[in-house]
């Protein structure tokens, strides 16, 4: 987990992954900057983490009752958007930051999406969200985000291309520490897309919302969405695990050959996600300790994963050896091609020094203008 030294301690989670603990309602979540990554990776389809707290993958759309939610794991960072996943575990210091960073593959199975969802999930906020709610409400709060407001590069742009094509009704987003309510007008008498990001989970913190949306009367259960899992199949074989950068190509895949094949696949079988199952020994708090590290050095197959991939006809890419595995080519066109590895990729902003923690990037903002002589010395590349 990339966090700072001192939130390095062992909390309440291992209580509802052992099953001493229940959550009282169903949960869904998405990855963001400070997750255990290794876990998260056994799970990149979505999958249960513990009983009733649901991780939707990396990217990923399932059903609630009737109510279709979309989501994004990680956060954005230009010099890792157009690579592979290439990390493996264990993780250096480098990978176990890259590892949580969006990849364009991954937006690109969201951007195949037609059928209109209710909600989205992302850590990131999208980029420009801040010209649809109060930013100088937001400013006051957050002085520090003014040249990035003024720039245009306050959020992710992935999101941002998301947001305007998916136009869900809801998008909720983390991130930034502090809560922040916008409303987005797609067009003129376009649809609404209403917009919130709360803040940390922390007393006198606005961390905490309750939002009615409407749906019918039950069962309120998760089950997997059609065109999503058929956009899986269609793409997963194209799944890119090099270091190098890829890019995709334009040409979509045939999406509904794959629906066809996913309404067969489900004849069946309930679209219900998979058991829970425990994949390493919970912590033991009479020990004081988790398992022997050296045993959870190496990648874990999660069988809520292998289940997942075999339903689907597909193949497990998740522990393939990254600097190795090449994507499968179509015969008809190649939907990736490695970029030239001489080739200057020109990003939007050289976010390459500007650590990844909004209270990190706080603190040095404060120093800054504390002091504008001093130049503050941190670690390049610094994620935590």
């Amino acid at each position: 987990m990339a966090c700072p030294v001192k939130y390095r301690t062992m909390n309440t989670f291992w209580k509802y992954y052992s099953g001493e603990e229940i959550a009282p309602v169903p949960t869904i979540f998405v990855g963001g900057n400070h997750e255990a990554s290794n876990y998260l990776w056994e799970l990149y389809y979505g999958g249960w983490v513990a009983p009733r707290i649901f991780f939707m993958g990396f990217a990923g759309v399932i059903w609630f009752g009737n109510i279709r939610i979309g989501g994004l794991s990680g956060i954005f960072k230009s010099r890792n958007y157009y690579s592979g996943h290439y990390e493996r575990a264990p993780y250096n210091e480098s990978d176990i930051r890259s590892i949580y960073h969006v990849r364009e593959y991954d937006v690109q199975k969201l951007m195949q999406i037609e059928e209109p969802l209710d909600i989205f999930i992302s850590h990131d906020w999208p980029r420009g969200i801040t010209d649809f709610g109060n930013s100088e409400q937001l400013l006051r709060h957050k002085p520090f985000f003014e040249n990035e407001i003024k720039n245009k590069t306050l959020g992710s742009q992935p999101a941002e291309e998301l947001l305007k094509k998916l136009k869900p009704s809801y998008w909720f987003s983390a991130h930034l520490h502090t809560k922040f309510a916008a409303v987005v007008q797609h067009g003129e008498n376009g649809p609404i897309t209403k917009f919130l990001a709360l803040d940390k989970c922390l007393p006198g913190h606005n961390f905490l919302q309750v939002i009615e949306i409407e749906s019918d009367a039950g069962p309120h259960e998760i089950h997997y969405d059609e065109e999503w899992l058929a956009i899986t199949q269609a793409y997963n074989p194209y799944f890119p695990l090099s270091r190098k950068s890829v890019q995709l190509m334009a040409e979509r895949p045939d999406l509904g050959f794959h629906r066809q094949c996913v309404r067969k696949c489900m004849k069946e079988f309930n679209m219900k996600p998979f058991d829970f199952t425990i994949t390493v020994p919970p912590y033991d708090p009479t020990q004081g300790k988790t398992a022997n590290p050296a045993s959870l050095a190496g990648h874990v197959r999660n069988p809520q994963t292998e289940a997942f991939l075999q339903l689907l006809d597909l193949h497990y890419l998740l522990d393939s050896a990254p600097e190795h595995a090449t994507p499968n080519r179509s015969p008809v066109s190649l939907m990736i091609q490695v970029k030239d590895e001489n080739e200057i990729v020109l990003d939007d902003a050289d976010d390459d020094n500007v650590p990844d923690d909004v209270d990190e990037i706080e603190v040095l903002s404060q120093q800054a203008m504390t002091n504008p002589n001093e130049i503050a010395v941190h670690e390049d590349d610094s994620d935590s």
